[in-house]
């Protein structure tokens, strides 16, 4: 809400009754743009979503993804093309000019993060402390890489422009924010860290064991080439990768046949890391896109019951998706395009607001549907939902579900019978939280009205 507005709602005026307080402030709320009772959307929150959100916060941040990825590229290119002698001698100056062009875009997109970052409710309790957090994630740390160069040369003069426009490159790791694949990748390095760091022990005394059996073989014979215990790492591991340049080569039966049980176990034990990184990203995309099954459906009240034919359309129908936590599931005022079945995990129902006459955020779980009003309506998102943790939902865009209602009317009978159960459950909420918030409401008008009697 904007700050004229939220001044607004706490002005106290003369004589003003309770109730009419109430009814201004709901006012108030609803000329501001938004639903009755919800606030509206401020600038830096929409900000935030294109920039977060990505494709998820509709065109604007669809366009804006495909923008920075071509710049990104773009960008690598003209530092590849700028080293060639040739090319950097005729367009160098353009170049520099688009150097110039792309660190100020990349500025502008690191500040702009650093000032919505609030708008995160991991992020929103210390405007300073929060936000220094927030510039430490390593996503922000590649962007601040991405640009430093350029700060560099303008107040370093004397720093070393080759090694600056070799940085330069660290600007394809911005990509990784806008790659699902390379997400998931950091991710199962991650899980399987373990495993990659006992494979990485089991190479170090596999060399160190082939290099001292070398030694003890060749060392004798060739004293230049296998004299000592680094050259003969060097030999046995450029073996057991397989790779052999040839530099450094036995010539004794023994040491033969050492370099190659050497090479063998070179293949088996390199293709250890290979497997379980292949294994565990498998794995990672089959539990992101799992399978939809009749039995998850009938955990959702709106499905359960429903007859085999019903039941076989609607599984065609649903795409499944695995939600990352804090990530938006629907945007406040786009158009509501997709309703949301939430299989496992919890989403917070963000826009109520923080504060004195903010109702929190509601939680939805296993069973609820996400927009379901809007989408049969066909109005806007009412509020924005991010999920509070790792969460399993099922997607049903708006031409499925039309399509399903005309082909069998039952369907329709059911969501609607769902969708105003749920209304009813939540004006009943409402009820029974609004003494308590006009209490709370009334207490912190009365604290302002002591403290400022002017007013």
């Amino acid at each position: 809400m904007s700050e004229p507005s939220a001044a607004a709602e706490d002005t106290i005026l003369p004589g003003e009754s309770r109730e009419a307080r109430q009814k201004r402030r709901l006012e108030t709320r609803t000329a501001s743009g938004g639903p009755p009772g919800v606030p509206a959307r401020s600038f830096r929150h929409r900000v935030h979503m294109v920039l977060e959100a990505g494709r998820s916060s509709g065109r604007v941040g669809l366009a804006f993804e495909i923008f920075l990825i071509v710049l990104i590229v773009a960008n690598a290119l003209a530092v590849s093309l700028d080293s060639v002698p040739a090319l950097g001698a005729a367009y160098g100056r353009y170049f520099e000019y688009f150097e110039y062009v792309s660190v100020a875009i990349f500025t502008l997109e690191y500040a702009l993060r650093v000032w919505t970052a609030p708008e995160d409710p991991r992020y929103a309790e210390r405007p300073v402390g929060d936000r220094l957090r927030y510039v430490l994630q390593p996503y922000m740390l590649i962007d601040f890489v991405a640009i430093a160069p350029a700060y560099i040369a303008l107040f370093v003069p004397f720093a070393d422009l080759r090694i600056l426009r070799l940085f330069r490159l660290f600007r394809l790791l911005k990509i990784a924010r806008y790659s699902p694949a390379v997400t998931t990748l950091i991710h199962v390095l991650s899980l399987e860290r373990r495993a990659l760091f006992g494979t990485l022990l089991l190479l170090l005394c596999l060399m160190c064991l082939c290099a001292e059996g070398m030694y003890i073989i060749e060392g004798h014979v060739q004293p230049l080439v296998f004299g000592n215990l680094p050259g003969c790492m060097y030999w046995a591991i450029i073996t057991l990768t397989t790779v052999g340049y040839g530099d450094a080569v036995p010539v004794t039966a023994a040491g033969r046949i050492l370099a190659g049980v050497t090479a063998i176990m070179g293949l088996g034990l390199f293709a250890l890391p290979v497997g379980i990184i292949a294994s565990a990203f498998v794995t990672e995309i089959h539990r992101r896109d799992f399978v939809v099954t009749s039995s998850m459906l009938s955990r959702i009240p709106m499905f359960s019951g429903l007859d085999i034919e019903v039941m076989s359309e609607v599984m065609v129908a649903l795409r499944s998706h695995m939600v990352a936590p804090h990530v938006p599931i629907v945007v406040a005022g786009e158009t509501a395009t997709t309703m949301y079945f939430i299989v496992s995990g919890l989403a917070k129902v963000a826009g109520q607001g923080r504060g004195r006459g903010g109702g929190g955020n509601s939680t939805l779980g296993p069973g609820d549907v996400i927009a379901a009003d809007a989408v049969l309506n066909g109005t806007a998102y009412e509020a924005t939902i991010f999920a509070h943790t790792p969460m399993r939902v099922l997607a049903l865009s708006s031409q499925d579900i039309m399509v399903l209602l005309r082909k069998f009317p039952r369907l329709r009978r059911r969501i609607q019978k769902t969708t105003a159960q749920r209304i009813r459950k939540l004006k009943r909420r409402r009820t029974e939280e609004a003494p308590n918030l006009s209490e709370e409401g009334m207490e912190g008008d009365e604290e302002q009205h002591e403290q400022h009697p002017a007013a």
